[in-house]
């Protein structure tokens, strides 16, 4: 007869590594790669000027108001990369990089990344703007790990479709969760954890960190991290 074996939880690997989290948007870059890529679209022709300039700045306001449908957002984000083949979204985003996204990462927001990095830190994008934008944009930072809304494919196609929790206010703090314990870690496997962000829209994950940093914030977050005694930082 065998011996009933006795699974035993395996213990979190502890390092002496600090965990470095970055929002993107008004963060790293100094603009918002969500909006500008529906203004690269419409200046494409992709999109129709007079509709979708218009919601696309209704949506945008409203994620700084606090009040974004998140879900409504990503079927107006997600759709065009249906419309279009795989090559051309590819060879769209390559101008979209030179002309709207390298000349808004500023050279503060590339120090402050490097300075993370000689220090070994484990490092991240945590951001709600979907993959197929973002993942060029991190790797142009030299960050080797995204946490972002994942656009889901078919066959090498995008479906205009989410996958999986959007990365958005509880839904970064689920999705980091969810990564480190792919990694065999979790909070408490590092010296530090730190987030820096712009918006109120990431106080959870801000409130999850050791040590939460409030980029040129907007209103609520300044006096949220003012109350709280938070470092306010400027990357502008």
């Amino acid at each position: 007869m065998l011996k009933e074996s006795l699974e035993v939880p395996p213990t979190p690997l502890v390092t002496d590594m600090n965990l470095v989290l970055f929002d993107l948007d008004n963060t790293l870059l100094s603009g918002d790669s969500d909006f500008e890529w529906a203004q690269f679209l419409i200046s494409k022709g992709a999109l129709d000027k007079e509709v979708q300039e218009a919601r696309n700045q209704e949506f945008y306001d409203a994620y700084k108001d606090g009040t974004l449908d998140i879900h409504a957002f990503l079927d107006f984000q997600l759709a065009p990369l249906a419309r279009h083949s795989r090559r051309k979204l590819d060879a769209w985003h390559d101008e979209f990089m030179t002309s709207r996204i390298r000349p808004i990462i500023g050279a503060s927001a590339r120090a402050l990344v490097q300075r993370h990095r000689v220090e070994r830190s484990l490092m991240a994008i945590v951001t709600a703007t979907n993959s197929f934008v973002t993942g060029p944009i991190c790797r142009e930072l030299g960050i080797e790990h995204l946490i972002a809304t994942v656009a889901a494919q078919e066959n090498g196609c995008f479906t205009g479709m989410p996958r999986g929790v959007p990365a958005f206010k509880e839904g970064k703090v689920e999705r980091v969760e969810a990564w480190l314990e792919s990694l065999g870690l979790c909070w408490t496997s590092f010296a530090s954890s730190h987030f820096y962000s712009d918006s109120h829209n990431d106080l959870p994950l801000l409130m999850k960190v050791t040590d939460p940093v409030a980029v040129d914030p907007d209103d609520k977050l300044r006096r949220h991290a003012t109350e709280h005694r938070w470092p306010i930082i400027s990357l502008r």
